[in-house]
């Protein structure tokens, strides 16, 4: 170990750099899977990894190794087995929270280029998967939105048919009524013109007689009624 700080602090950035370096290029020389963790003496990760996701080929190794870990478990106590579980549990919820805090645009500094590359290109396809299920989402509302539309303009017809035999019943009551109302009777009046008329067409006859007596024909004013 370097006892001075700052000498430990560039050593541990110059080997960091190389180590980045060669496991970068043992991966694309030899077309091998890499994944390389570092933990500075802070606490603060720099990783690589020959796949776009780290956890493709820690999930790999776990597998490849699960065989050895049965062997070795078995021969341990309940105890130990629950101190392994433990750590590969932390290391888990670790890298899920680092990876979470990546997509939320934080502790980008430790990333290489490939590396930012390739969570680009996961929030690329993200946004594409929320575009498209937020653009189904609304195209279904817009679907059920028009069939309750059609729904109401249906009713709204029906309606409207139904108060227009509601008010041609109407009409055709009114006209019912209006044609069983009784006459006034008339007959009283006729009688009276009729005695009137008989009584007046006398007395234009006794006129005409009383002119006529004696030879003389006397005006119409000095001739008296007889009934006077």
């Amino acid at each position: 170990r370097i006892e001075n700080k700052i000498n430990r602090q560039v050593t541990f950035s110059k080997r960091r750099s190389g180590l980045l370096k060669k496991a970068q290029e043992i991966s694309v020389l030899c077309d091998a899977e890499v994944a390389l963790i570092i933990f500075s003496t802070k606490g603060k990760l720099f990783e690589y990894s020959s796949d776009p996701c780290m956890e493709k080929i820690l999930e790999r190794y776990e597998r490849c190794s699960f065989m050895e870990r049965q062997l070795v478990t078995s021969d341990q106590s309940p105890n130990e087995n629950w101190v392994l579980e433990h750590a590969k549990l932390k290391a888990r919820m670790e890298v899920l929270q680092r990876n979470q805090r990546n997509f939320m645009g934080e502790d980008l500094d430790g990333l290489s280029l490939k590396e930012l590359q390739s969570l680009e290109q996961q929030l690329d396809s993200a946004l594409k998967q929320i575009r498209s299920r937020k653009n189904q989402v609304m195209y279904e509302s817009i679907s059920e939105l028009q069939k309750k539309d059609k729904a109401l303009q249906e009713h709204n017809n029906l309606l409207a048919k139904k108060i227009k035999e509601i008010e041609k019943e109407l009409a055709q009551e009114q006209l019912q009524n209006s044609v069983e109302v009784t006459p006034i009777e008339t007959q009283p009046l006729e009688s009276m013109n009729t005695t009137g008329s008989g009584s007046l067409q006398a007395n234009c006859n006794e006129e005409t007689a009383a002119q006529t007596r004696g030879g003389a024909i006397l005006p119409s004013w000095m001739i008296r009624p007889i009934n006077e």
